[in-house]
């Protein structure tokens, strides 16, 4: 029996203070663009994909400040150890910084934070 799809992810909404400040730096993360904003929802902040990826970010304004450790963390591949070093140092500059969630010191990924304090990993090609 095969089963057609009636739901698809379009986009993964992100909660953020200042979300123009947050949608720049994952654009220039992801190399994406920030996308147009339409209709009622001005203070909503798009970006759009540049690659093959089907769905975008949508980051959405609140008044408070991010507690705890996010339920739900992105991933980020690169090509091989040094590329993956580059990448965390690139995403540094950009505004992003080390964090400790108790990963130990051999671990394959380097955990870093945006700059609102969401956590999300660089990892070496699998």
């Amino acid at each position: 029996m095969t089963s057609e799809l009636s739901s698809q992810i379009i986009s993964l909404s992100i909660d953020a203070n200042d979300p123009e400040r947050l949608a720049s730096f994952w654009a220039e993360a992801l190399g994406w663009t920030v996308g147009e904003r339409r209709g009622s929802r001005l203070d909503e902040v798009p970006v759009a994909p540049t690659d093959n990826t089907r769905f975008g970010l949508l980051f959405l304004p609140v008044p408070d400040a991010k507690a705890g450790q996010n339920r739900l963390h992105l991933d980020l591949t690169t090509t091989s150890s040094d590329d993956q070093v580059a990448s965390a140092a690139r995403l540094v500059a950009l505004g992003g910084r080390h964090i400790d969630v108790g990963q130990g010191p051999h671990e394959d990924h380097i955990v870093l934070a945006d700059p609102e304090g969401n956590e999300f990993c660089v990892l070496r090609r699998r």
